[in-house]
């Protein structure tokens, strides 16, 4: 599982996106206590353990870190994320780092980067929501627009932000800080900050490695023409062109296209004026960056895009950002980290349902791809037909349950054959996948009947089976509410919940745990050729090849909470033991392909 979605966000005070206090006190906040306190960790510990989550994508912020100002990191938080860590693994807990953003920063509308991030480039981070520059639940207020915030990738304040962080040195040329290239400096802030958790867990046996940044946005990188929107379905509300996002952060009033989703991708249905008043982004001293870099000009009164095209190439060449700006990035990252921490592995994360960097024989070795995906119709509509989805590679509606269990599988199987075809066979993990607990307007709350959640879960996680994927579940939240969620943004995907437990059962709280808490293969003394478990009959069935070197047993997780009365194990050959709820196997060595099955011992 990912732990935990409230992570984003400081401890203290109350910096829940719903509350607007205290907003922009950027410098004096703590991350001391995500994602939950240590005085909690045993319990959440071992509630994760018994659920079978034994490897976690462990979040931490930028911000957490360096909160204070450029250079001054938090030691306390330092502190406490080794402690934590250690806690974990006391329960067997391993973990890989996450540093965690989405659309840049709280301010631009998710979170990630400090305040000051912003405010070094010279935007007055109070104008970015009355500028157009960004939609934030904190400046919106309730009801907050349903899924939102990823329209920010695309508006002035993140779009930015990621051209600087990623482009800086191409398209930024005569942006510097404190005298270093914005690129250069944006970068070497976060990479140091990273580094100080590296510093604090290299010693830990069960910190595994590091994902070099979550869900990277290109920015307006690689943008064909600027006066035109990018082709994303997640564009809704008011949706200001690159352009228009530059006039509107100098202070030009704008009429803009209102836009909706549809499912062959976003509709105008209106228009609405933004920034009436004509107020400036930026601040007293500061001029836009892009008109500082020529991309336009005001001179002579008169406003004029001088370079429509102008982050669509690059000395001749078409811009491609995967290959020509992540990647130098990512490389950056794990090389810096592995001087600290050498036998780190490297989560390296492409554009949300965008471009993946090629990988190879050159580029840095123990690399892992670790793409998210979602069921994007349930995440958005907050609903969930097993009989309707939209097959978001061919664009096509697909009906009938099997059809859309298929879809599913597809859909992750073409993530895997793209880590085999363009990054050198390097092993997958789905970092991110989840449903919204929230569905049908929060029903299952008042009814405490999470069965549609169950039938979703259970889809995603079959498919998953079916390409022998590894994944991460989005996300465990200690402190989520029914009421107000992950307390981010109005979302709602944890699979925890304060607000459904009740006595002492270790899984009370849980969301959804049918199909959560399931058997898999833990460790196999081989290559897996087939994993499944039927969740109404509660068979569980693995194949493998064993490989002739490995003489450690093969592992399964049976949790408890699927066979309360035990369960039969059928084995094409070899034995088995039984050590608490890990199933371990000793194959023979005179065949080469086995089988496991088990099936629930019936009730006396």
């Amino acid at each position: 599982a990912s732990l935990g979605g409230s992570t984003k966000l400081p401890f203290s005070p109350n910096c829940a996106t719903y509350n607007r206090e205290g907003f922009y006190n950027h410098r004096d906040v703590s991350f001391v206590g995500r994602p939950f306190p240590l005085a909690e960790a045993d319990e959440h510990f071992r509630r994760l353990r018994a659920w079978g989550m034994t490897f976690l994508r462990f979040l931490v912020t930028w911000e957490a870190i360096e909160h204070a100002g450029p250079g001054q990191y938090d030691q306390d938080y330092l502190n406490y994320l080794r402690a934590i860590i250690q806690k974990a693994a006391e329960y067997d807990i391993t973990v890989f780092i996450d540093p965690h953003q989405d659309v840049w920063s709280r301010w631009t509308g998710g979170d990630g980067a400090p305040g000051w991030t912003l405010e070094a480039v010279g935007m007055d981070i109070t104008k970015l929501a009355v500028t157009g520059a960004a939609i934030t639940h904190q400046t919106h207020g309730d009801p907050f627009p349903r899924m939102i915030w990823p329209t920010n990738y695309e508006k002035l304040g993140a779009g930015t932000m990621f051209s600087l962080f990623f482009g800086g040195n191409d398209f930024a040329p005569a942006t510097k800080i404190d005298g270093v290239p914005v690129q250069e400096y944006l970068q070497s802030h976060y990479i140091n900050a990273i580094k100080q958790v590296a510093l604090r867990l290299k010693d830990l046996p069960n910190v595994v490695g590091y994902d070099s940044l979550n869900e990277p946005g290109g920015g307006f990188i690689g943008a064909q023409d600027l006066n035109t929107l990018g082709a994303s379905l997640l564009t809704m509300g008011a949706s200001p062109t690159p352009y228009q996002a530059m006039l509107l952060g100098a202070g030009h009033p704008l009429e803009v296209d209102i836009m909706q989703m549809g499912f062959n991708g976003a509709e105008t249905t209106g228009k609405e004026l933004l920034n009436p008043n004509g107020e400036r982004l930026w601040r007293t001293g500061y001029d836009c960056v892009w008109k500082q870099n020529g991309v336009w000009t005001d001179e002579g009164g008169s406003v004029r895009l001088l370079h429509p095209d102008y982050f669509a190439s690059k000395n001749g060449q078409p811009v491609n950002f995967a290959e020509n700006y992540l990647k130098p990035f990512i490389k950056r990252f794990i090389t810096a980290i592995r001087e600290i921490h050498p036998s780190a592995l490297l989560f390296l994360e492409g554009v949300p349902g965008g471009a993946h960097p090629h990988w190879g024989a050159d580029d840095p070795p123990q690399a892992v791809n670790a793409a998210h995906w979602y069921d994007v119709i349930t995440l958005i509509t907050k609903q969930f037909n097993p009989e309707f989805t939209i097959d978001f590679m061919t664009k096509q509606p697909v009906t009938g349950k099997e059809a859309v269990i298929q879809a599913f599988t597809d859909q992750l199987g073409g993530l895997k054959n793209m880590t085999t075809e363009q990054m050198g066979g390097i092993p997958t993990i789905i970092g991110e996948f989840g449903i919204p607990f929230d569905l049908d307007e929060k029903r299952a709350y008042q009814t405490g009947d999470f069965s549609t959640h169950t039938q979703a879960l259970d889809f995603y996680y079959d498919a998953m089976d079916a390409n022998l994927l590894n994944c991460t579940i989005w996300n465990y939240t200690a402190d989520n509410t029914n009421e107000r969620g992950d307390l981010w943004n109005d979302e709602d995907l944890s699979i925890f919940s304060r607000d459904q437990q009740d006595a002492d059962d270790i899984h009370s709280g849980g969301r959804g745990l049918s199909a959560i808490v399931r058997p898999y293969a833990r460790k196999i003394a081989g290559e897996p050729t087939r994993m499944a478990f039927e969740l109404n009959t509660k068979t569980f069935e693995l194949s493998f090849r064993h490989d002739p070197a490995a003489t450690a047993p093969t592992e399964i997780f049976l949790p408890d909470y699927q066979y309360p009365n035990g369960y039969t194990v059928e084995l094409s050959d070899g034995t088995y033991h039984i050590e608490g709820d890990l199933l371990l196997v000793e194959h023979s060595t005179n065949q080469e392909t086995h089988s496991v099955r088990v099936v629930p011992k019936t009730a006396l």
